[in-house]
């Protein structure tokens, strides 16, 4: 457990940074090579007036310290700049990506991938299927510390067939498979015997996507040129800058000001471009929801499981929604609410203090004089640890705690300046994926998975989330994750709160964002078709 632990801790860059932004990394010099004079002057003031032409996004972001797509997961930047052998749709479907087509050989179960000719890194080498293999076995490796290895786990041989064609052959079938050969490819020849958590290469990235890193400004703006061999067409916009804004008021401000293209805002902020001139709100729907996480690694839950439920019940989580999210999402009471396989029976825990006094008080909580409960001569509380940086989830947290301390539970939040997973009594977890129900499931509730941050461990719920990515047939897939929900319920990992929809503004010549494609965890997606983009006059 102890190893689990230090594995876990070993990626928290994904989720200690917001959309993988957080303090910048120290400079150790040229990263990327430093900005010309022209993008220098664009990182600075970066307004319409700024620009030279109009075929120049820019994009207000969250910092970023290294571009590790293998390990962090959530970064929006990934889509700019990398391919896997599949890709998504507008739907969230699977389409071919890298590989023109793929077959499975049902009685081998295995994957042959077939790889379009003529893909080429952005430094000039040839892609080939040794890159899709080198990934694929970093992330495997458990030295790597990948959160994404359990999504590979049942990858029992990789067999390069030759440089256009590669083949898995799995253990046991996984009906989310396609689903996960999304996964960014890298370079072999840049990366081979290469640290994967700390390689310079993470600040220096060279993909197969859309757009090339031209250069890095640390702190203050990542600078991308258009690739004009990319596999799907040279895209129309010439340039697109992140430039680092990590404050939300001030994202707002920018945009305001005309020194931004495109940004991701809170309700609050988001709601002031409401059909104003010039501007475009694009409201969009999420799976990614916000709850609070049990750290059963931390002995407090070993003690006090059983009042899990009654912390459930003390959050009315519509009140939250009003009043953090300005309405702006849905109350939530499980992970796959926007996912075909959702179970609305099982039990919501919706607001309801009495029975959450009544948990306390049969679990042999009394209560004390200074009015919260107590349990043994110790007062029952509790403090949710929060990521800085996200003011929703700072907001969330700060609602949900006093509505606990309202039922006698003594609850707190602190911002530390680095997030103990191992050690934390709570934190105010975020998840959700608007792909296969596999995904954001098996690997985040899963005994000793690599995205399961708090040590959750239900042997029911293993075996319903193996048996369900086992099979191809709906009707077995949805009795699994039936019994799958319905345990979690009955032992919850985290008190679920709500999802939360992605308020993205945009000047309103900025053409072809997909606005009814379901975002995932941190709205990222929204770059799923960044080549069909442009920029009107």
């Amino acid at each position: 457990m102890r190893k689990m632990i230090s594995l876990l801790l070993a990626v928290t860059t994904a989720f200690t940074l917001a959309a993988c932004g957080g303090t910048p990394a120290a400079d150790s010099g040229n990263t990327a090579g430093a900005l010309d004079k022209d993008t220098e002057s664009r990182a600075d003031a970066l307004g319409a007036d700024a620009k030279n032409g109009p075929t120049t996004l820019v994009y207000g972001s969250a910092d970023y310290t290294r571009i590790n797509p293998a390990m962090d997961e959530h970064c929006e930047i990934n889509l700019l700049l990398f391919n896997g052998l599949t890709a998504h749709d507008g739907e969230n479907q699977v389409v071919p990506g890298l590989a023109e087509r793929w077959e499975y050989d049902e009685a081998a179960c295995t994957y042959t991938f077939y790889i379009r000719g003529g893909i080429k890194w952005h430094d000039g080498e040839a892609f080939t299927a040794d890159d899709v293999k080198f990934t694929i076995e970093a992330i495997m490796d458990p030295e790597n510390g990948a959160e994404n290895a359990p999504n590979y786990e049942d990858v029992e041989e990789i067999s390069v067939i030759d440089d256009q064609t590669i083949a898995f052959r799995l253990s046991a079938p996984n009906v989310a498979f396609l689903e996960y050969m999304t996964m960014p490819v890298l370079p072999k020849h840049l990366l081979e015997g290469e640290d994967m958590q700390e390689s310079d290469f993470f600040r220096a990235p060279v993909g197969t996507g859309p757009y090339k890193l031209e250069s890095w400004d640390v702190g203050q703006s990542i600078v991308m040129v258009k690739n004009e061999d990319y596999y799907l067409g040279c895209p129309n916009i010439d340039r697109i800058i992140f430039k680092i804004v990590g404050d939300d008021n001030a994202q707002a401000i920018q945009m305001e000001a005309g020194e931004l293209d495109l940004v991701l805002l809170d309700p609050r902020n988001a709601q002031n471009f409401a059909d104003r001139e010039g501007f475009v709100r694009y409201d969009m729907m999420t799976s990614d929801y916000r709850g609070i996480l049990f750290n059963f690694w931390n002995d407090y839950w070993t003690e006090n499981r059983d009042i899990i439920p009654a912390v459930c019940y003390a959050i009315d989580r519509q009140a939250i929604i009003d009043a953090v999210l300005l309405g702006q999402g849905m109350p939530a009471y499980g992970p796959l609410q926007r996912n075909r396989y959702n179970n609305e029976d099982v039990e919501h825990y919706d607001y309801n203090p009495a029975r959450a006094k009544e948990i306390l008080e049969a679990a042999g909580c009394v209560m004390g004089e200074n009015g919260f409960y107590e349990r043994g001569g110790e007062e029952v509380g509790f403090v949710i640890s929060v990521m800085s940086g996200e003011q929703d989830r700072i907001d969330i947290a700060q609602a949900a705690a006093q509505q606990i301390r309202e039922v006698g539970i003594n609850c707190t939040v602190e911002l530390p300046a680095q997030i103990d997973w191992g050690g934390q009594m709570a934190g105010l977890i975020g998840w959700g994926s608007p792909f296969d129900a596999d995904d954001h499931t098996y690997k985040v509730f899963g005994t000793d998975k690599g995205a399961n941050y708090n040590g959750y461990s239900n042997e029911k719920v293993d075996e319903y989330l193996t048996l369900a990515r086992q099979s191809d047939d709906p009707a077995v897939r949805e009795e699994y994750y039936d019994k799958f929900q319905t345990e979690l319920a009955n032992d919850p990992p985290y008190a679920f709160i709500c999802y939360i929809d992605a308020n993205y503004v945009a000047k309103s010549t900025l053409e072809g964002i997909s606005a009814d494609t379901v975002m995932g965890h941190h709205g990222v997606g929204i770059f799923w078709n960044v080549h069909e983009w442009s920029i009107s006059e």
